[in-house]
């Protein structure tokens, strides 16, 4: 595959700390830096734009590859990750330097940009106008080190922050998929509607995927949307299929469940809010995670049956 130069996009989107998670780790995104532009003083420090000084934005620069992640794509999911009704910042903060904006870094951009936002404003999503600014790039500052990879480095904090700001119920209520109760009824096996929508579980070392070896990835089996990699699969010998971290932190998300007299947490799908399963801490990745997984919340794509199916981007974890 003959990949172009890898490009720069730049997005504020109020708080940098939960606007590199959404973009990180994906295929085609090389790196996501936090940091201040748009402003009008040179270096500024963290405290000089909170406090509103500087003009400048919390941003984050993403440099990717446009052949497997384009920026059409990027624009689809920067929308996901914000309210782009509120001119005045972004949920719990307030003030000039958490307002949205995209800045285009060639005509090519700019132009992708309105287009999204027309399509936007004119799909009904928003009862309200859409306010988030198109503007050109300029001097991109990055943040201190410490905002750099927050989520990563002090993840406890960051989802108790992204909760709590609202920014989370207001993606969820905004951008989850409605659920079809009857038809996935009649598309889903019992086992598979009760898992994924009842919060069922399946009995160990007698499901379809515990033991499963093959090379690809892992989708949700109610949206299809990518959760797993078969390179992040192991047997941790309690017969379900169980992996040390999703394909992207971002597509799953987790609540406390305290079902069966246990304190646990459960994790579900983003996208159609499927139950599948739990994490635990005691996995052998790096981050000591176990994610302990349905079966019966899984379809499992080949590796040779990723372009045709749609996930092509997807190859390149297996280069």
């Amino acid at each position: 595959m003959n990949h172009s130069t890898n490009e720069l996009a730049t997005f504020a989107g109020g708080c940098f700390w939960c606007m590199v998670s959404p973009f990180d780790q994906l295929p085609g995104i090389v790196k996501v830096v936090s940091g201040y532009t748009g402003g009008h003083t040179e270096n500024p420090t963290y405290e000089e734009v909170c406090s509103d000084t500087t003009g400048h934005y919390e941003a984050v620069q993403i440099t990717y590859n446009p052949d497997i992640f384009p920026y059409e794509r990027l624009l689809e999911l920067f929308w996901q990750q914000i309210d782009p009704t509120d001119a005045g910042g972004q949920f719990y903060d307030r003030g000039a330097s958490y307002r949205t904006a995209i800045f285009y870094h060639t005509d090519e951009q700019r132009e992708l940009a309105e287009q999204s936002k027309q399509a936007l404003a004119q799909s009904g999503r928003f009862d309200k106008p859409i306010v988030t600014e198109i503007l050109p790039a300029s001097t991109f500052y990055e943040a201190e080190e410490y905002h750099q990879d927050y989520y990563k480095k002090n993840p406890v904090h960051y989802k108790r922050y992204r909760k709590g700001s609202g920014r989370e119920d207001f993606i969820e209520s905004h951008w989850s998929e409605p659920i079809d109760k009857n038809e996935l009824k009649r598309r889903l096996s019992r086992l598979q509607y009760e898992v994924t929508q009842n919060n069922a579980t399946e009995p160990p070392f007698r499901n379809e995927y515990w033991d499963h070896e093959g090379e690809g990835i892992y989708v949700d089996i109610v949206s299809g949307e990518p959760l797993f990699c078969s390179l992040d699969k192991y047997d941790a010998g309690c017969g379900w299929p169980s992996f040390t971290r999703p394909i992207q932190d971002h597509v799953i998300k987790e609540r406390i469940d305290l079902s069966h007299m246990m304190v646990r947490t459960e994790v579900r799908s983003r996208r159609a809010d499927s139950h599948l399963g739990h994490v635990f801490d005691d996995g052998p990745g790096p981050d000591g995670l176990r994610y302990c997984i349905n079966s019966a919340a899984l379809r499992f794509v080949p590796k040779e049956d990723l372009e045709k199916e749609g996930y092509g981007q997807y190859l390149m974890l297996f280069e």
